[in-house]
C-alpha cells in the first residue's frame, strides 16, 4: 500500500513501528539493505513486507539464494500469513537462484534478471540473501560486478526492493561483504541488545541511512511474535545493537 508524505511516495512495510520510524514506509523505488546476525529476523522482515503488499494488491517477488521454495513458504505459514493463496493467484512469486550453479546463476543475474522482474510487473522485491553471491565469484571485482548487476536489475523493474545480508560476526554493524551498504539507498540494522552482564536480552533495530528522506535514527527494540516483526518505535533509545 503506497502513501505520500507530500514530497515522495512511501511504500508501507506492514511492520508495526517501522513505518512510523520511516515516516510512512520505504521511499518508492529505493533499494534497502537489511543486515544482521543469524536469527535477527531478516528473512521474516522480507516476507512480511511482501505479504503486506500482496494482500493490498501489489505484486511481490521473493528471490531466494538461500532456502528452497518449500521450506521458505513453511516459514511464512508459521505466522499465519496467506502465502499459499497469494502464490496461487500470482500476487506473490517465489524464485530460486542456486549459488552452486555458478555459470547459470551469473548469466541470469547479469543478463536476464532485469527483464524477468519487469515482465512479472513486480512492485516489491526481496532478495535473500546477497551474502550468498560471494559463492558465485572467485575475486573481488567479479563480486562487485555481480552485486551491482543484481541491484541494477531490481531498479530496472521500478520495484521497491529489500536486500538481506549477513552481518560481519566481528563487526555486526556492517555487512559481511562490506559492499552492500554502498549500493543501497537505505540500510536497516537488526541486532541483539545486550544487558549490563553482556548477555543477550532482546533485539534492537536501527535505520543507518535512508537517502533523500528524513527518518528516526534512534535504536529501538523489536520482537518477533506470532504475527511477525513488531518494532516499538516509541520506546527509549536502547543504544547500539
Amino acid at each position: 500500500m503506497n502513501e505520500s508524505d507530500g514530497s515522495r511516495t512511501r511504500v508501507a512495510t506492514g511492520i508495526a513501528g517501522l513505518d512510523e520510524m520511516l515516516g510512512g514506509g520505504f521511499p518508492s523505488g529505493h533499494v534497502v539493505l537489511v543486515t544482521g546476525l543469524p536469527g535477527t529476523g531478516k528473512t521474516c522482515l522480507g516476507l512480511q513486507y511482501l505479504v503486506h503488499g500482496a494482500t493490498h494488491g501489489e505484486r511481490g517477488v521473493f528471490l531466494s539464494l538461500e532456502e528452497d521454495v518449500g521450506p521458505l513458504l513453511e516459514s511464512a505459514r508459521q505466522f499465519r500469513w496467506p502465502v499459499d493463496a497469494l502464490v496461487k493467484d500470482g500476487t506473490l512469486k517465489v524464485l530460486r537462484i542456486d549459488p552452486k550453479e555458478t555459470r547459470q546463476s551469473l548469466h541470469r543475474i547479469q543478463g536476464e534478471l532485469g527483464r524477468e522482474l519487469t515482465s512479472l510487473k513486480a512492485q516489491r522485491i526481496v532478495v535473500d540473501s546477497v551474502s550468498l553471491l560471494n559463492m558465485l565469484s572467485d575475486d573481488e571485482p567479479s563480486r562487485r560486478q555481480t552485486l551491482f548487476a543484481l541491484a541494477d536489475a531490481c531498479r530496472e523493474s521500478a520495484a521497491t526492493t529489500v536486500l538481506t545480508a549477513e552481518a560481519d560476526p566481528i563487526h555486526p554493524e556492517v555487512s559481511r561483504d562490506g559492499l552492500s551498504e554502498y549500493i543501497a539507498d537505505g540500510v536497516i540494522l537488526l541486532g541483539y541488545r545486550a544487558g549490563a552482564d553482556g548477555h543477550r536480552v532482546g533485539l534492537a533495530l536501527r535505520i543507518l541511512k535512508m537517502r533523500r528522506t528524513s527518518h528516526v535514527r534512534t535504536v529501538q527494540p523489536y520482537s518477533i511474535g506470532a504475527a511477525g516483526l513488531t518494532v516499538d518505535a516509541r520506546a527509549v533509545d536502547f543504544g547500539a545493537p
